[in-house]
């Protein structure tokens, strides 16, 4: 398929002439030579990967963006995966703010379970180690309608959150209640919410591959996306750029977070699962941590931080990161999808993640990092 990377210049804004000094970094890094790329570039259409690359310069006291794109297209589906988690932590802060007796350090459980977390912790949980149960206790907090709301509301669309991740109660519309503890000996209860019934989605590519497995059955037929949550890369670009340069927005499009808010947030983003106390050999540095580290189990460099939410599941890799290199002083944007499902049956665990999805990405990651080393600014 190298007539489509010839053609990368109709998605991107131009390559350039000189090797030395890029003008279209996108379209120089999947121009790369290295197998890592080159081998998902030849097979563009078994991969359906979409990219975008947002250079970020300044000016004064202005941030300004430059969204470079590879086959980004609202209409063509890709399961989002765990990337969902980091709007359902936004929408859980923001919610916080509305509730006189909450605060992210609140005790509170799901009402018929008896493990207690906080939402700091549950936060830290979603981006260290991408922990589902996490995610799923902020969608009872919120209810799937309110999380899209809050992220419409400030400009971060299409999105369509409809359902829970890897549990029985996936895709309930009636939230569980809450139990907060108000101080050690007083606890409170949280109303049921009703939500929205799941309809349909209308997109291109929701019907993907030749057959899946189902109640540990093969069955012949493409397996049926449209009842899935939907976030596609715009959207995730847009929620980024407004948590990590939030003064870059209108008021309007700004997220109502607190500065103590922020900070758990951001500081959840980039801290490595070890400086938590994980275990460093399972849950190594770059364990979700797809852009330039993903393909490593070494440790990352004290001066790369990436503020991020990976997603990896039916085949389909997403890393929506901001990387910033303190000791150089760059930083950037990326927001990438791939699927890896040679053998077109899903649910089937047979996903070439480790050998081609997570190495791409990694690469791919680099090879942008070392021309913004050399970008003018």
């Amino acid at each position: 398929m190298r007539s489509k990377l010839a053609a990368l210049s109709l998605f991107v804004l131009g390559v350039s002439c000189s090797k030395n000094v890029p003008t279209d970094i996108l379209a120089e890094a999947l121009s790369s030579k290295n197998p890592k790329i080159s081998r998902v570039m030849d097979n563009l259409d078994e991969h359906e990967i979409q990219i975008r690359y947002t250079q970020i310069d300044r000016r004064n006291d202005s941030v300004i963006f430059t969204d470079h794109d590879f086959q980004v297209k609202n209409n063509n589906y890709f399961y989002p995966a765990s990337t969902v988690k980091f709007p359902a932590a936004v929408a859980a802060l923001e919610k916080l703010n509305e509730v006189d007796s909450l605060s992210v350090h609140t005790r509170f459980f799901v009402e018929g379970d008896s493990l207690q977390t906080t939402f700091a912790k549950a936060i830290s949980e979603i981006f260290a180690v991408s922990d589902n149960a996490a995610n799923n206790r902020l969608v009872e907090f919120l209810g799937q309608d309110d999380l899209n709301r809050r992220m419409e509301r400030r400009g971060v669309s299409p999105i369509r959150i409809a359902h829970r991740l890897s549990t029985d109660n996936a895709d309930d519309v009636t939230t569980t209640p809450l139990v907060f503890y108000l101080n050690d000996s007083t606890t409170s209860l949280s109303a049921p919410i009703i939500n929205s019934p799941i309809r349909p989605l209308e997109l291109d590519k929701l019907k993907k591959g030749k057959g899946f497995i189902s109640d540990e059955t093969y069955q012949n037929g493409a397996f049926d996306f449209s009842l899935k949550n939907y976030y596609p890369i715009e959207a995730q670009s847009a929620l980024l750029k407004r948590i990590i340069f939030p003064e870059a927005f209108p008021t309007e499009e700004r997220f109502n977070l607190s500065q103590t808010q922020q900070k758990v947030l951001l500081e959840a983003m980039h801290t490595l699962p070890p400086k938590l106390g994980y275990d460093p050999v399972e849950y190594y540095d770059s364990y979700v941590k797809f852009f330039m580290f993903g393909d490593s189990t070494e440790p990352m460099p004290e001066h790369i931080k990436i503020y991020n939410k990976v997603g990896y599941a039916y085949g389909t890799l997403t890393d929506n990161a901001y990387i910033q290199d303190t000791k150089n002083n760059i930083d950037f944007m990326l927001t990438a999808t791939i699927l890896v499902n040679s053998d077109g049956v899903f649910n089937d665990n047979a996903y070439e993640y480790d050998d081609v999805g997570i190495p791409f990405l990694a690469q791919l990651g680099r090879e942008i990092y070392e021309l913004e080393l050399i970008r003018k600014r």
